[in-house]
């Protein structure tokens, strides 16, 4: 189980505190393909790891763009999951490249939550402060607590938590995002690498 803190303060008094502080577990199979976080393509607007696993290409579980839209995704354990369901990676995706603001964007997820598997979601625009979105988010989907997934850090034979993600966001708008990423499925070998930038105005 995947796991996500954040604060957000979206005017802080001071210039050396922050707008935002992000920190998220991403829990997966080991043997699942991702790719590390990138820029994507040739705009390199947006920010994210992605999932390469066959018919859920281009899915990610977290995610931030130079535009200020920022997404992050946690699964949860359901006792039954649909296998035609669709990925949930692309909850995430479409958020951050879509010109929808994130209150309009959850409710439109919202009546199409069936469609996937057990998931929560948060969307949020670091832009538009403060977010009416980011208050109500979570209120009405506590989960219980789950056993040995729902550990800070997960480890099991075949499972466990595969990457560590830190996002800050200064009063400025500067970005830092850092991600520490398992390598070769070897829970012994790890990769950090660091992306900073700054909001577009």
């Amino acid at each position: 189980m995947c796991i996500i803190f954040f604060k957000f303060d979206p005017r802080p008094v001071s210039k050396n505190a922050y707008r935002l502080i992000l920190a998220a577990n991403r829990d997966e199979f080991y043997h699942r393909p991702s790719k590390l976080a990138g820029f994507w393509g040739n705009n390199s607007e947006i920010l994210s790891g992605l999932d390469m696993e066959e018919g859920k290409e281009g899915g990610t579980w977290l995610g931030i763009s130079t535009r200020g839209k920022l997404a992050a995704l946690t699964n949860y354990l359901q006792p039954r999951l649909d296998p035609d369901a669709r990925g949930r990676g692309e909850l995430v995706a479409h958020f951050l490249t879509t010109d929808m603001d994130s209150l309009t964007y959850l409710k439109k997820v919202s009546a199409e939550g069936h469609l996937y598997n057990g998931f929560n979601l948060i969307a949020a625009d670091l832009r538009q402060l403060p977010d009416p979105a980011i208050e109500d988010q979570g209120r009405e989907y506590v989960q219980p607590i789950l056993s040995k997934y729902a550990a800070v850090c997960v480890r099991c034979p075949h499972y466990g938590t595969r990457t560590n993600t830190v996002i800050l966001v200064d009063a400025d708008g500067h970005v830092t995002f850092t991600e520490r990423s398992m390598l070769d499925k070897d829970p012994s070998r790890w990769e950090t690498t660091t992306h900073e930038f700054r909001l577009q105005s």
